[in-house]
């Protein structure tokens, strides 16, 4: 019965008049005049193919995977041991991230976060999920690279959808301990391994809650610590 309350809340918080009045309400107050980056990701690797090169590479053999929603991703990964957590649909765990996180005793090679694309909810399941990372491990990290206001404003307005992901990962691209990298692909892959930061961000930010997307719009290649898939290859 809960599922199924959560499935209908979930669809009505994406339906199409819904979001109609949201992108509304971006248009009259939200950031203005920045038009779209104009990513092109069409003639690069998807996430599938780089998490599963990933795997084959580093020879990982358990991988989590957070929001899993119509199992695009999670059926075609293959790895000895996977386990999906989703609320609503997908996976084999019907769960909250949270929930999940505080219940698990395993530890993963390899974890792939997809789930809620907003910044407090995404920091949480970042910090959860280097906590249950194996030693060698990699976390990944889904729509880093929203293109344009719209794509990253909230609430969803907008089908194609990243969040303010991107702002977790900046927080995180400030760390001392924590290397972490986006690669230029698939509405951004953001990569984060628990090894000192080569390239720390410096930036003077309390609260990366309040950064504007204008500033992510004219500063992302230095912001994300931007590179192309066979880059990163090469440094892991």
């Amino acid at each position: 019965m809960l599922t199924y309350i959560k499935k209908k809340i979930h669809r009505f918080l994406v339906s199409k008049k819904i979001m109609q009045v949201f992108y509304y309400y971006h248009k009259i107050f939200g950031e203005k005049d920045l038009g779209n980056i104009d990513f092109k990701f069409s003639q690069k690797k998807d996430r599938i193919q780089i998490l599963q090169e990933i795997i084959d590479l580093k020879n990982y053999k358990s991988y989590l995977e957070i929001g899993t929603y119509k199992n695009e991703v999670f059926d075609a990964i293959k790895c000895n041991k996977k386990i999906g957590v989703d609320p609503v649909t997908g996976g084999n765990v019907r769960q909250t991230s949270d929930v999940f996180f505080s219940k698990n005793n395993d530890k993963f090679d390899i974890i792939f976060i997809d789930g809620l694309h907003k910044y407090t909810q995404v920091k949480k399941d970042i910090q959860n999920s280097l906590n249950f990372l194996n030693d060698g491990g990699i976390v990944l990290l889904h729509d880093c690279l929203p293109n344009n206001y719209y794509a990253h404003a909230i609430p969803r307005s907008i089908f194609d959808w990243n969040g303010d992901v991107w702002r977790a990962f900046v927080e995180i691209r400030a760390k001392d301990n924590l290397d972490s990298h986006c690669i230029n692909a698939d509405q951004g892959i953001g990569i984060i391994l628990k090894r000192k930061n080569k390239n720390k961000l410096l930036i003077n930010i309390l609260d990366f809650s309040k950064i504007k997307y204008k500033y992510f719009f004219y500063n992302y290649k230095s912001l994300m610590n931007l590179k192309e898939f066979d880059e990163f290859l090469k440094i892991i």
